[in-house]
């Protein structure tokens, strides 16, 4: 049976974080990847994808996605038929993280995104990428076209967005849980966490990627989100 299938992009993403994952999708159903610049807050942010979203559907989320994800489950988790959840994480930033947002979102704010994105690369990708210039391109093609106002939207909604452990254990839908092996920013830990509270998950990791595996290593993660499908 079709199945409409909901990719949230992350962080710094427009629909081309999912470039590599699209083309193994579409026998399985549509694919909708949902603006996700609309809000200032998670609740306003999910309440729009939902609005424009099929009655049910398949839900992944990337990064940021999922945090998104987590509260789209909260509004509305009747209408999502499986889950996937791709470098993320359920539970809130630590102090050091909170500080490096506002740092960045004053950097943002400042005229100054594409250094940042630029700087914070290396950090994103699996150490073999640090300096690969397509998937480099990629990212900082993706932030200068979502702009710093998104960028600083979405950042103080990802400060203020809930604690989302307590929903990992009401999930009722089949869940993948991806990761890439060096992923420094969500890392395995956090993905094995989820993956126990989780009632009918499985953990996929992601060689030879680090936060950004959709782009790092495309056709893994497609594999992978044929694998979430096909359960």
């Amino acid at each position: 049976m079709s199945t409409p299938i909901v990719l949230v992009p992350g962080l710094n993403c427009t629909a081309e974080c999912y470039a590599g994952q699209v083309p193994s999708l579409w026998q399985f159903g549509s694919v909708l990847i949902p603006d996700h610049k609309r809000g200032s807050t998670m609740t306003e942010i999910a309440a729009a994808i939902l609005r424009d979203a099929p009655p049910t559907f398949a839900l992944a989320g990337f990064s940021l996605g999922g945090y998104i994800v987590f509260e789209m489950l909260r509004q509305a988790p009747e209408r999502v038929t499986r889950l996937a959840l791709i470098d993320t994480m359920a539970r809130l930033d630590s102090p050091d993280r909170l500080l490096k947002r506002h740092d960045a979102i004053r950097l943002a704010q400042a005229g100054k995104l594409r250094q940042l994105v630029t700087a914070n690369y290396p950090d994103s990708v699996h150490p073999d990428h640090a300096d690969h210039p397509a998937i480099r391109d990629i990212s900082i093609r993706m932030a200068l076209a979502n702009g710093p106002e998104v960028y600083v939207r979405q950042q103080q909604a990802i400060i203020g967005r809930p604690d989302s452990t307590p929903v990992l254990p009401t999930i009722r839908v089949p869940t993948t849980i991806i990761v890439g092996e060096a992923d420094t920013i969500t890392p395995f830990a956090d993905a094995h966490a989820m993956a126990d509270a989780i009632p009918d998950s499985s953990l996929v990791t992601i060689a030879g990627a680090g936060h950004m595996s959709p782009t790092e290593q495309p056709a893994a993660v497609a594999a992978a989100l044929v694998g979430w499908l096909s359960r």
